[in-house]
């Protein structure tokens, strides 16, 4: 077994993503991704803490990148342009994973509690982005209703993203979302 190679975590990532997608999440045990890695059981509990943990990682680089970028906005950038500053950010990461995300996309919604898991990390992503908008001055129910407000752009347009084979650009599209979603409100 080459339990010692580099890459451990994002060999176990790769592992688990190809046998839920062929098998299905609740198939799939844990002793079979760490085989389907050449590791063991061990070093599979060493980085996550069970299955699920590899769709919904804890120390998840994407809230990482969010919350890095909404630390780095203009101060004084306007609520929805610092929601267009984290948007970006969150492009950023995703630039060169559009198979990867399909493919965990169709794990995710296969699965009634990978869906419920999903819906509940999106909503801790907008709790996260209000309570940013609030540290930088801006008053409820402004914060609340920007974070919201962003988080369904990115939605809208990862979920267009995900349908396309051959993706646009994540950035561009949720630009496009966003400058569709001030012009339904009359915010210009």
């Amino acid at each position: 077994m080459g339990r010692w190679e580099p890459n451990a975590r994002g060999r176990l990532e790769e592992a688990a993503l190809a046998l839920f997608t062929e098998r299905g999440f609740e198939q799939v045990t844990v002793a079979e991704i760490a085989g389907r890695a050449g590791l063991t059981e061990r070093t599979f509990y060493r980085h996550f803490a069970d299955k699920r943990e590899v769709l919904f990682p804890d120390a998840n680089p994407l809230v990482i990148g969010f919350e890095k970028a909404l630390e780095e906005a203009p101060a004084s950038a306007a609520p929805m342009s610092t929601v267009g500053v984290v948007l970006d950010a969150v492009a950023a990461f995703f630039e060169g994973r559009h198979d990867y995300s399909r493919r965990r996309h169709a794990v995710v919604a296969a699965n009634a509690e990978l869906r419920e898991r999903e819906s509940i990390k999106l909503s801790t992503l907008a709790e996260s982005l209000a309570e940013g908008l609030r540290q930088r001055g801006v008053a409820e129910p402004a914060a609340s209703l920007a974070a919201e407000s962003g988080v369904a752009v990115f939605k809208v347009a990862h979920a267009q993203w995900l349908a396309q084979s051959e993706p646009r650009d994540l950035g561009e599209l949720m630009r496009e979302a966003l400058a569709e979603l001030r012009d339904v409100t009359g915010a210009g």
